[in-house]
C-alpha cells in the first residue's frame, strides 16, 4: 500500500504518484492506494498508471462521524468512493471500532459498507489503537466480544468481501484473533506495521496461522465454485 498524509492530492502530486504506482506496477505488485479526497479526474489518472485499489474508509457510521472528524464531512468520503468507482478502481473501504460508539453506531458503520453497490472488494475493520495526547486516548475499551462481533456482521452482509483483521492486533490475544477468522476475517495486513501503528511480528503470524491450520487463499480459486 502507498499512502500520502494530506486531505487530499493537488493536481501537481499526481503526477508524481503516478510515477511510484507504474514503478510499483512494473515489478509485478498489486497496488493500493491511499491518498485521501479526490478531485475531478485524478481517480481516472490513478488508474491510468496502473493503481488496482483505492482506500478510503468511512471510519465510523454517519451518526457518529461529527463526533470524530471535523476536518471532512461524511458525504465528501462518499464522493470520492463514487469518483473511485466510475474510473474502474476496486475499493478497499472500512472503519475504526472502539471510538466510544455504541453498538448501533458500529451496525450503521457495517449497513453503509454493505449499500454500496457494488460492495467494497476489501473491507478492513480496525480496532483503536490509542495514542497518548490524542482525544481518544482515554476512549472506553471496547469489550472484545463486540469486535469479533462486528467482524461476523461484516461478513454475513458482504459475504464476497475480503473482511481484513487490520489495526489494534498488536493488542489482541491468540484467542481473540482465533475468534475473528471464525467469525469470517479471512485476512490480515502482515508486516512491521500497517501505516504508522505495529503490527505482530511476522514469526508471530506464521505461529498463530499453523495453529489454526490457516492456507493462503486465491482469489481467482475463491468464487470457483459459486
Amino acid at each position: 500500500m502507498y499512502g500520502a498524509a494530506w486531505r487530499g492530492p493537488k493536481p501537481k502530486d499526481v503526477a508524481k504518484m503516478t510515477e511510484i504506482i507504474k514503478a510499483i506496477k512494473a515489478l509485478g505488485l498489486e497496488t493500493c492506494g491511499t491518498f485521501g479526497l479526490l478531485q475531478d479526474g485524478m481517480a481516472e489518472d490513478l488508474k491510468e498508471a496502473g493503481l488496482d485499489y483505492y482506500n478510503h474508509n468511512l471510519d465510523t457510521a454517519p451518526e457518529h462521524y461529527h463526533n470524530i472528524i471535523g476536518t471532512r464531512q461524511f458525504d465528501d468520503r462518499i464522493n470520492t468512493l463514487g469518483k473511485v468507482r466510475k474510473a474502474g478502481l476496486k475499493v478497499c473501504c472500512g472503519g475504526i471500532v472502539g471510538m466510544n460508539e455504541t453498538r448501533k453506531d458500529r451496525a450503521g458503520l457495517i449497513a453503509s459498507l454493505a449499500n454500496f453497490d457494488p460492495q467494497p472488494e476489501s473491507v478492513p475493520i480496525n480496532q483503536l489503537v490509542k495514542v497518548e495526547g490524542t482525544p481518544l486516548a482515554d476512549a472506553e475499551e471496547l469489550d472484545w466480544t463486540e469486535f469479533v462481533r462486528t467482524i461476523a456482521v461484516a461478513r454475513i452482509t458482504m459475504p464476497k468481501s475480503y473482511v481484513r483483521l487490520s489495526a489494534g492486533r498488536q493488542g489482541m490475544s491468540e484467542e481473540m484473533q482465533a475468534m475473528c477468522f471464525m467469525a469470517g476475517a479471512n485476512s490480515i495486513f502482515y508486516g512491521d506495521k500497517l501505516l504508522v501503528t505495529a503490527n505482530p511480528k511476522e514469526d508471530g503470524d506464521q505461529v498463530l496461522v499453523n495453529k489454526l491450520d490457516l492456507e493462503p487463499e486465491n482469489e481467482e480459486n475463491r468464487y470457483r465454485d459459486e
